[in-house]
């Protein structure tokens, strides 16, 4: 290969320093933060051919002979992923069962994500718990009639169905969810204002696994999200649903700090809706207190102490009022969250094993879990 041909068709890896100077660095992110395509070693430098980066990581590139120049223009990926993901949401509008149904302007609002093709959305519980005449409009202005199918109140999530076919499913990221903290996210929703559907905002997760008055984990992010946002979706830069934005787990006067229920719960919870109609929760069949350290949020290993034990099979295992829970099938729990986020791979019927410190002894027994009361 002769230098000018070699100098065509493959081009120094400092291309891709180039690229991410560009701007491109959103692009990498969106496959998952690295690329890799054919590299040689020429004289002892890499060189990689320049149309197998760019079908990575997306944008346009042209060599110009004359000036020895390649041009590189990223793709837009941000407003590219929005494009993408708002066919699948939609803006919801009912009347509160609470207000005088006199005022016709007393409305209430939220937003929902397509689920399933043939009318299927899911939302945030407390948006559509207490709404009579539910309205859905499309993102292209069409109008439907909206019927609350199931609601979990526990994880803040339903499922509203309308009479439509044909829509376009968001995709939701796979479990286990993989995010890290940094990573750009958009919010889409309908803040403040039915007026305002379908706004996107943008920021990054700012925190995983977190608890603010929430029974399972949740994730944090900084992208601006209002009343009017819950039960939209957190997208990440491959137009994947990460999480449901909720406002029931924070306070309209705090800025900058948003939380969504994370993918993988949302669809642990959407698989039970559709095969029982409701989530079936396991429980232990007693109530546990968490430590001062658990309480005030410090980083803790302490165990949960048994402060009452239901009639039934966790009296029948032996367990006791001051037992302290160490683990459940091997796995330590500190906090009623990590519980709850363990027993999300059970059903009520199972059998676990528990271990206590009970009487001064680390003992084990087995436990059959029964069907949580809460939903």
């Amino acid at each position: 290969m002769t230098r000018k041909n070699r100098r065509n068709v493959w081009l120094a890896v400092l291309i891709a320093a180039f690229m991410a100077i560009a701007g491109t660095a959103g692009a990498a992110a969106a496959t998952g933060g690295t690329v890799a395509v054919d590299a040689k070693v020429i004289n002892g430098e890499v060189y990689v051919k320049a149309s197998s980066l760019v079908s990575q990581i997306g944008g346009t590139g042209s060599y110009n002979a004359s000036t020895k120049k390649y041009t590189y223009s990223p793709d837009s990926v941000i407003p590219d992923v929005i494009k993408k993901v708002s066919p699948s949401v939609v803006a919801i509008i009912g009347k509160p069962t609470d207000v005088n149904s006199g005022n016709r302007f007393a409305l209430a609002h939220g937003t929902g994500v397509i689920v399933k093709s043939d009318g299927w959305i899911v939302t945030n519980a407390h948006v559509v718990k207490d709404m009579d005449r539910i309205v859905v409009v499309t993102a292209d202005g069409k109008e439907f009639s909206g019927t609350r199918k199931q609601i979990d109140v526990t994880s803040d999530l339903a499922l509203v169905k309308i009479n439509a076919t044909g829509l376009k499913v968001a995709t939701l990221a796979p479990s286990p969810l993989k995010v890290q903290v940094g990573e750009t996210v958009i919010a889409i929703g309908t803040p403040v204002s039915f007026s305002l559907r379908n706004t996107a905002t943008v920021g990054v997760i700012s925190g995983m696994n977190r608890s603010i008055s929430s029974d399972y984990n949740l994730l944090q992010t900084d992208a601006a999200i209002n009343p009017g946002n819950s039960g939209g979706p957190l997208v990440n830069l491959k137009g994947e649903v990460v999480g449901i934005n909720s406002m029931k787990f924070v306070d309209v006067d705090i800025d900058s700090m948003g939380f969504a229920i994370p993918a993988d719960t949302v669809q642990y919870v959407l698989n039970h809706f559709y095969k029982y109609g409701m989530v079936k929760r396991p429980a232990l069949g007693v109530e546990l207190e968490e430590s001062w350290s658990a309480v005030v949020g410090l980083p803790t290993e302490e165990p949960m102490t048994v402060i009452a034990v239901s009639p039934g099979n966790a009296a029948k295992a032996g367990i006791k009022v001051g037992d302290q829970l160490y683990s459940v099938n091997g796995k330590q729990v500190a906090t009623h969250v990590e519980l709850n986020e363990l027993l999300k791979a059970y059903l009520p019927g199972q059998t676990v094993n528990v271990t206590l410190l009970s009487n001064g002894d680390l003992v084990t027994k087995q436990l059959v879990l029964t069907e949580s009361q809460a939903h």
